[in-house]
């Protein structure tokens, strides 16, 4: 027999706060749609971008992974721009706007092909026509992403209070918004740009902007101000004639732009400046850490660097994904399925299809093991990253024992492998960010998520040199003996990181303070 109790008005007012509360905020999914769009465009060029290097320009695969490091380490670095000007003066809304217009322009930019170079009947490569244009259109998408990428995670870090139990749980949803993105724009960028041409598969890269823009602009009433700008009288103040400060800041985009397109094609160049960054952020945050007096903020400090150290060593390995894994899914893996051979491109896809599915599997499991408190510490979810991602290579590694002499390689260890980066990614990439938020003081989060970033530009370059200084043509081995060599090395690589991770933790979790 049922007893049925009546609420009184408290229960039901008590009973509906609790109910909003577990809800997330509107904002989260204005974000959401936002960076979905904005990862549509950036991974259709993404899927594209190495055979755009290799078959349209004539690049060797050394050129070529030398230009798509360039490219990826200068759009994860430039973020660390961005972050600094959002916080001091733009606010998210400003910075974000700007930056998917100089995306937009970009990927449009990238629909001119011009002539495709070509071998002469002398045996010399001419170059494309459209090769300035080409450096130039992606100058303007590094430096919109650099102004784009950390104000929008800025945003949503902002919409929660800093130990909000909903934080991860937000952050893992937001990171699934992203690989929507990323699986739509890899199968159908890379599907129209390799069957009907590029400019197609980039210009659609572009429309996907374009929407991501439209959605961030119809949805401010729903981010509470959180992306306001933090002063607007010094931002509206005249500098110079009657050019505001805002006028200026627009202004040192397009100088950006121009100074991008000059380096973007010298991998020792590019190298340099990472290198310089790294230095000069390095000796900011020791002065910061010198002169602020509180020691919990200045250990959660250490540890948040520490942590992004180790989320470099994850990515120099998962980034192998656009550039020598994209090579492999085309020269060495069997691609075809019940009749129909896969283009190489359509592979970059697994990684976001595994987060669509996998992400609200994780992220209702850390929920459930924090309410039994049994939830593995931010440390250990790294250390347990850097061990899937190794994994993921033993596969590949495995993979090619198995197939003879120039056999292609099973395409079920390609997609093992994917799995297994992306379990992996789950444990850091959503995690780091919801970190980055809860850890750094609140005046420099901008910077410290452009520090994130930054750590993985570094990852991204050194990821490069990894692929293109082993590639077959350098080494004069066969296409299976290169890879052999280069993802062993780099599954041991992993491995060695998430041996240190564990080691680092019990001291990584003192520094954390009341951060889980």
């Amino acid at each position: 027999m049922e007893t049925r109790v009546e609420l009184t008005e408290a229960d039901k007012v008590d009973q509906t706060l609790g109910e909003a509360n577990l809800a997330h905020p509107k904002g989260l999914y204005v974000c959401f749609f936002t960076e979905m769009w904005e990862r549509f465009s950036f991974y259709g060029l993404k899927a594209l971008l190495i055979f755009y290097l290799t078959d349209h320009f004539l690049f060797s695969d050394l050129e070529a992974a030398n230009i798509f490091g360039n490219y990826f380490a200068l759009v994860y670095a430039l973020p660390l721009v961005g972050g600094v000007l959002a916080d001091r003066y733009l606010g998210g809304k400003r910075a974000v706007t700007s930056g998917a217009i100089l995306l937009c322009l970009g990927h449009f930019g990238m629909a001119f092909e011009g002539q495709a170079a070509y071998i002469d009947e002398l045996g010399n490569k001419v170059e494309s026509t459209g090769l300035s244009m080409f450096y130039l259109s992606l100058s303007f998408i590094i430096v919109g992403v650099g102004f784009l990428k950390p104000n929008i995670s800025t945003i949503v870090g902002k919409l929660y209070d800093r130990n909000d139990p909903r934080k991860d749980a937000g952050f893992t949803l937001f990171y699934m918004g992203i690989n929507i993105g990323a699986a739509l724009s890899s199968i159908v960028c890379g599907y129209v740009g390799t069957q009907y041409g590029w400019s197609y598969g980039f210009g659609l890269a572009g429309f996907g902007m374009l929407l991501g823009l439209m959605v961030f602009l119809g949805g401010q009433k729903h981010l509470k101000g959180f992306a306001e700008t933090p002063d607007k009288q010094m931002l509206t103040e005249s500098l110079w004639w009657c050019f505001t400060r805002e006028h200026l800041i627009y202004g040192f985009a397009i100088v950006m732009v121009m100074l991008v397109a000059l380096v973007i094609g010298d991998h020792q160049v590019v190298g340099g400046l990472l290198g310089f960054s790294f230095v000069a952020i390095g000796v900011w945050l020791v002065w910061y850490c010198i002169q602020e007096v509180s020691l919990e903020v200045r250990q959660k400090l250490y540890a948040a660097v520490s942590l992004v150290m180790m989320s470099t060593v994850f990515f120099l390995c998962f980034l192998q994904s656009g550039s020598s894994m994209n090579l492999f899914a085309d020269r060495v893996t069997d691609r075809v399925l019940f009749g129909v051979e896969i283009p190489a491109p359509m592979f970059q896809s697994l990684n976001a299809i595994f987060i669509i599915l996998l992400a609200p599997l994780f992220a209702k499991s850390w929920q459930w093991m924090i309410q039994k408190g049994v939830a593995p510490s931010t440390p250990m979810k790294f250390a347990l990253g850097l061990l899937q991602v190794g994994l993921g290579f033993l596969a590949l590694v495995i993979g090619l024992a198995f197939s003879e002499g120039d056999q292609q390689v099973a395409m079920g260890w390609l997609v093992l492998a994917y799995l297994l980066h992306t379990t992996g990614e789950l444990c850091i990439s959503p995690i780091g960010l919801s970190m980055i938020t809860k850890l750094s003081a609140s005046k420099i989060v901008g910077l410290m998520m452009g520090l994130w970033f930054l750590g993985s530009a570094i990852a991204e370059y050194i990821a490069a040199l990894l692929a293109g200084n082993s590639s077959a043509e350098q080494l004069g081995l066969t296409q299976h003996q290169s890879f052999t060599l280069l993802y062993t090395d780099i599954m041991w690589i992993a491995f060695a990181g998430a041996a240190l991770t564990l080691v680092l933790t019990p001291l990584l979790k003192r520094w954390m303070w009341d951060v889980d």
